[in-house]
């Protein structure tokens, strides 16, 4: 990898933790569990390790090692989403009552934000910006809907 892959990488990375604060933000208001630098941190996150599978690719062409190891990038996704729903399942919680969870919206919203840092981490700008906007929608726009059917 050379120095503008790496600037690149770092400004994917940078990109993904940008649309994460946003989602972050949100619930940062909301003072939710997992607000501003959680989301930033997971979307960072995912983006860098989907970004690091094209280096580990790269690297491990070499002749010497061609034949000894294949890459796969959906796993590398597949690594990010389980590693974000054992993050995300500690932000639910069950109330007193059987009937009673919270934390569910928070929890989906890390899982929304993993998945636009993997946007990100292939480049996919425009659907990562397009679901972040949608997600404050949902976040933001819907709450305020619920708010008033249940006044």
């Amino acid at each position: 990898m050379d120095f503008s892959q790496d600037v690149s990488l770092l400004l994917r990375v940078a990109a993904a933790m940008l649309f994460g604060g946003v989602l972050g933000f949100e619930r940062e208001l909301g003072k939710h569990a997992a607000g501003l630098r959680t989301h930033m941190l997971i979307a960072g996150a995912a983006a860098l390790i989907v970004g690091l599978g094209d280096s580990v690719a790269e690297h491990f062409q070499q002749d010497q090692y061609r034949d000894l190891l294949q890459i796969d990038p959906i796993r590398l996704i597949e690594a990010v989403v389980a590693c974000v729903g054992f993050v995300a399942a500690g932000t639910i919680l069950r109330g007193s009552r059987e009937e009673e969870v919270s934390g569910l919206t928070t929890a989906s919203s890390l899982i929304m934000s993993a998945a636009i840092g993997i946007a990100v981490g292939i480049g996919a700008y425009v659907i990562a910006t397009g679901v972040t906007v949608l997600c404050l929608v949902v976040l933001a726009v819907i709450r305020q809907l619920e708010k008033r059917m249940q006044k």
